[in-house]
């Protein structure tokens, strides 16, 4: 999430030059502590996400990019199977369902699917990746493999990366400032960057399957729900439907997914 705060009536949208809708750091209880000050000030605002009339996702097609040669040997092959495996089951659950309440005339929030998967090996990485470069590659993907598919409007492209590649975006650094996010390109194409969560800020006391799916379900909400950062559903003090309950988790089936603000309830369910 944007560490600025911003008033509610600015209805400021978040330049793509910032940093845009994140899955943070996980803190440890004693950091997370109120302070005198906060205390003193009071509750803050309930959150509420406005719809700001961009793009929804309603039925997202999803297809899997896992970047690096690591994905080729076995455990981490094993690990991007799992991961396909989530999807497959995630995009026909109930956590899809809860989304239901975020539809719009235009955008009736259903099912989805995965759609397709693949390891890419070049352009190849060293220890650090920007996000112009996650982009740079999804777009000579898509251009030039035609096991690709092409952006539609419920096209969701996951990019995953392997473990000791750092990915940078927007000034920050995974395992330092965030732990995954989700971004578009020319309000075209629709896509996650997923870092390996190397670190205990982005594992949250998970293991390395859970922690994944956590953060992928964190951003495939929000994709869905809010797919060009700030123009969906959004909330200008505490950001995207995953950012309000970050690090809150939940079964579904055998995966661990995390809680999403549910406006209906007025909570994260």
């Amino acid at each position: 999430m944007s560490t600025e705060q911003l008033h509610p009536a600015k209805r400021i949208l978040p330049a793509h030059g910032d940093p845009i809708r994140i899955v943070p750091l996980h803190l440890p209880d004693e950091v997370r502590t109120p302070t005198a000050d906060s205390l003193a000030a009071g509750p803050a605002a309930a959150p509420q996400l406005t719809y700001r009339n961009g793009p929804l996702i309603a039925n997202a097609e999803v297809f899997t990019i896992f970047w690096g040669a690591a994905w080729q040997m076995a455990a981490q092959g094993a690990l991007a199977t799992q991961l396909n495996q989530f999807f497959d089951f995630i995009l026909s659950s109930p956590l899809m369902d809860q989304l239901k309440e975020y539809s719009v005339p235009a955008y009736s929030i259903g099912h989805g699917k995965r759609t397709g998967t693949l390891t890419v090996v070049t352009p190849k990485l060293k220890h650090s990746v920007s996000d112009t470069a996650i982009q740079h590659m999804l777009q000579s993907e898509i251009a030039s493999n035609p096991s690709v598919p092409h952006p539609t409007p419920n096209t969701l492209y996951f990019v995953f990366l392997p473990p000791g590649v750092r990915v940078v975006q927007g000034g920050s650094a995974s395992c330092t400032g965030f732990c995954g996010y989700h971004n578009d390109i020319s309000g075209q194409i629709f896509y996650a960057a997923m870092p390996y969560p190397g670190c205990v800020g982005c594992t949250g006391g998970l293991g390395t399957l859970d922690a994944l799916t956590s953060t992928s379900s964190h951003e495939l909400c929000e994709a869905i729900t809010d797919a060009i950062p700030g123009q969906g559903w959004y909330d200008d003090v505490n950001g995207e439907i995953g950012d309000i309950c970050a690090w809150k988790t939940k079964k579904q089936g055998q995966y661990t997914v995390q809680l999403e603000w549910s406006n209906k309830a007025n909570k994260c369910i």
